[in-house]
């Protein structure tokens, strides 16, 4: 029988380990793992983050005592050390650090090891006294304190944990492990011991590392001093969540999550876990601790802690989080019970996938020849080569769809030229590129021709009847009806100027109160064009977007070369007056003077701004996001408005390079403006400005000092405050320094803003990004701090 070369053979196993690898890794926590509980052992010391609240925020108990951790903010896991315990925050930005040591404290008070909100890091390891974490993308491995960097591997790790004097990670490129630290004599012995296996998890311990291989067994290496590697007799898949201490090592086992343990001298086998259902465990040195599923509370077993009164923690010490809250949908495995309410409605607790079907074979792991260099039995050629024929081509479909999604990512969007006008605020304009000094000999169509184009097409997809506009979704009104509405056209009645027209205040013979957009007039062709493109622009988009915090077009009217546009009455005005208005100088004079408030308005005009680019069918881009386009209805909710320089979405996957750039001084997009590039980040980059508007107080562009000074952007003040940590020395001082409980909202909003005005689109989030971080800023602020005190407004919180 022909039998496969061994490298084709060896192929196959890789490529089949690797996918098995991607879809089961277990969830570990040990003495050095960083999970959602975490045991400072010297001290005995046991930490959670705090399930059911608003901030997943971090409790720790010692000796009787419930100790309190400032700041209280949001944590996603924490991991425990001999004489302290670390916390990575919840987006991987900051890594904080806490000593138990000083019983004298009633609250431990943090020391920042780590800052930097453009490389985030995830996988935090604490051992008795290093601090190891990878970084998100590459997995390349940072330590502070006890590890030597410059002996630091340069590979990049799936996951990494720490013992004592050492630290060992599984290669992201064949799982195989790798150790490092101060201890060399037993990171190369570890790691030796492993060889070339690939392995699925692996936990860290006191001088062992134990963890499950491809077929789902637990296999220990290190020190077997006290038994601690002697695992019990057990199944594929039988083991989950492994925790490991000095001289001992625990796993929960399925099905019925009950703890087993072994090594020690036996003294972890106790009867306190007998008939007990474990979430997670985790180690310190000489005693280990559980999160019971049935009230998700702390019990503790081992000599370490037999000093203390009961096994389990006081009944004030509150429920503890089973897994690290997620914006993962949890398809894979599940989600845990009650999973929305532990995360207080911010994410899903996934199920760790710790089980194997029966039917579904598993991965061979490589074994070498035998010693005649004979091959063992391998099964017939046709499966064998059907087997390689599936994984070349189901890795290259793989690698396909991967690179698909990273280029669609990349590159953006492909958009129709269309005409552009510039706000009623200064224009900054620039001439089209061209082809070395050369325009090109194929003359695109007149930008007033294809905006016309485009809009005819959106009118005869959603014309009806006889009317020459979408009668059903917008009413067709007659000159004289709004002249009669706004008293002539009085300046009485003025309340503003849009993309091509003054804004007039209205009431209608029916009592609805209006606001509207009359279209310049005059008689010069050149007016006129622009004119009726950014007319046809707003009645094209508005006629078919309904959302509440878009404005909403209630008619319009064209007669002749009048040209008008009916919107619902905006109560409370335009953003940009509230926040720069020179009578707004008390804390009481404005109800957007809380912080509570304009993070909620910026979190309206992202949802505006999201239905924009994702559910509107074809997409918009807007083009003109700024303080002035966001108004505030009489509940003061915040809409989006002002279309008049909204482009139609891609229809491919190209960028959208138009005839000229046009837009508001201090919001366009430098990319769009310095290389006549437009995506959709181009109204991320203008919300990034009106964010950065809400916190400083200051205007997009402004004069530094009192008497005037030299024009600064509100991007070169504040950026540079909020990297460095200073936010509070650019916060707008009407509103005052944020409660303890806004602390954690402001400084979210603030480096969400920091990442929109990044000067490249592709480094920039999303507006379901954004939405995502402002809705969780809105939610940390505690309503009875920085609310609404007048009884007349009615804030609506999504």
């Amino acid at each position: 029988m022909t039998k496969l070369p061994s490298s084709s053979s060896s192929a196959v196993i890789i490529i089949l380990s690797v996918i098995f690898f991607i879809y089961r890794i277990p969830s570990t926590h040990a003495l050095g793992s960083g999970a959602t509980l975490a045991i400072s052992y010297a001290s005995a010391t046991v930490c959670g983050i705090v399930a059911s609240k608003p901030r997943q925020s971090i409790q720790c108990y010692r000796r009787g005592q419930t100790i309190p951790v400032n700041p209280s903010v949001n944590f996603s896991s924490i991991s425990g050390g001999q004489n302290f315990f670390c916390g990575l925050r919840s987006g991987g930005y900051s890594l904080l650090c806490w000593d138990t040591t000083n019983f004298s404290s009633s609250r431990f008070d943090p020391q920042r090891v780590y800052f930097n909100d453009t490389v985030v890091l995830e996988n935090l390891s604490v051992g008795d006294d290093q601090v190891c974490a990878t970084v998100v993308g590459t997995g390349s491995v940072k330590c502070w304190r006890g590890d030597d960097r410059s002996r630091l591997p340069s590979n990049g790790f799936l996951s990494i944990s720490s013992g004592i004097g050492f630290s060992c990670g599984i290669l992201r490129d064949n799982s195989q492990v790798r150790c490092w630290g101060s201890n060399t004599t037993m990171a190369n012995r570890i790691q030796t011991e492993f060889g070339i296996s690939p392995m699925a998890s692996i936990v860290a311990g006191g001088s062992h590392v134990c963890g499950l291989n491809s077929t789902g067994f637990v296999f220990c290496k290190g020190s077997n001093d006290s038994g601690q590697l002697n695992v019990p007799s057990n199944s594929a898949w039988e083991f989950s969540t492994l925790a490991l201490g000095e001289s001992h090592s625990c796993a929960i086992r399925g099905p019925n999550n009950s703890v087993v343990c072994w090594g020690g001298g036996g003294e972890y086998s106790v009867n306190v876990t007998q008939g007990v259902s474990f979430a997670t465990i985790a180690s310190g040195s000489n005693f280990t601790c559980g999160l019971t599923m049935g009230n998700l509370s702390i019990t503790c077993w081992g000599p370490g802690w037999a000093g203390e009164a009961n096994y389990s923690l006081g009944a004030d010490f509150p429920a503890i989080l089973p897994g690290p809250c997620s914006h993962s949908s949890c398809s894979e495995c599940g989600l845990y019970p009650m999973s929305q309410n532990l995360c207080s409605g911010f994410g899903n607790i996934c199920k760790p996938c710790v089980t194997q079907s029966s039917t579904t074979p598993l991965p061979p792991v490589p074994l070498p020849p035998g010693p005649t260099g004979s091959a063992r039995s391998s099964p017939s050629k046709g499966l064998r080569k059907g087997l390689l024929a599936f994984c070349i081509v189901g890795s290259v479909g793989a690698i396909a769809g991967i690179c698909t999604v990273v280029y669609c990512l990349w590159t953006g969007v492909c958009f129709g030229k269309k005409k552009v006008h510039n706000s009623v605020q200064p224009t900054i304009t620039r001439a089209p590129s061209s082809n070395n000094g050369t325009a090109s000999n194929n003359s695109p169509p007149s930008r007033s021709s294809t905006i016309r184009r485009q809009g005819s097409l959106i009118m005869r997809r959603q014309r009806s009847g006889t009317s020459s506009k979408h009668a059903d979704r917008a009413e067709e009104f007659s000159l004289a009806e709004l002249a009669e509405a706004t008293n002539s056209f009085s300046l009485q009645n003025k309340l503003g100027a849009g993309s091509f027209g003054i804004v007039y205040r209205g009431k209608l013979t029916d009592g609805r109160e209006v606001a509207i957009k009359r279209g310049e007039t005059g008689s010069k062709t050149k007016k006129f064009q622009e004119k009726e493109s950014a007319f046809d622009s707003e009645l094209a988009f508005l006629s078919r977007l309904h959302h509440k915090h878009l404005v909403r077009l209630v008619g319009y009217c064209e007669e002749k070369d009048e040209r008008l546009l009916v919107y619902d009455y905006m109560k409370n005005g335009a953003l940009y007056d509230h926040i720069h208005d020179k009578n707004n100088v008390e804390k009481s004079s404005s109800v957007l003077n809380s912080w509570k408030m304009r993070i909620k308005v910026a979190l309206d005009a992202a949802r505006g701004i999201e239905y924009l680019h994702n559910y509107a069918v074809p997409s918009i881009i807007h083009r003109d996001i700024k303080s002035s386009n966001i108004l505030l209805d009489a509940n003061w909710t915040a809409r989006v408005s002002d279309f008049g320089l909204s482009l139609l979405g891609p229809e491919s996957d190209c960028d959208y390079r138009p005839t000229k750039a046009a837009g508001t001084v201090g919001y366009i997009d430098p990319e769009y403006y310095g290389l006549n590039l437009l995506t959709s980040k181009s109204d991320v980059y203008g919300l990034g400005i009106v964010l950065l508007e809400l916190l400083t107080g200051k205007r997009a562009i402004f004069r530094n000092g009192e008497d005037g000074g030299t024009p600064v952007s509100v991007v070169d003040f504040a950026v540079p405050a909020i990297m460095a940590g200073e936010m509070v020395k650019i916060l707008d001082s009407r509103v005052g320094p944020p409660e303890v409980n806004e602390v954690e909202a402001v400084e979210l909003m603030a480096y969400t803003a920091l990442h929109c005005v990044n000067l490249e689109g592709k480094d920039r989030p999303t507006m379901s990004d954004i939405v995502t971080n402002l809705d969780r800023a809105l939610a940390v602020c505690d309503f009875s701090h920085g609310s609404v005190s007048s009884g007349a407004i009615s804030i609506v919180l999504e």
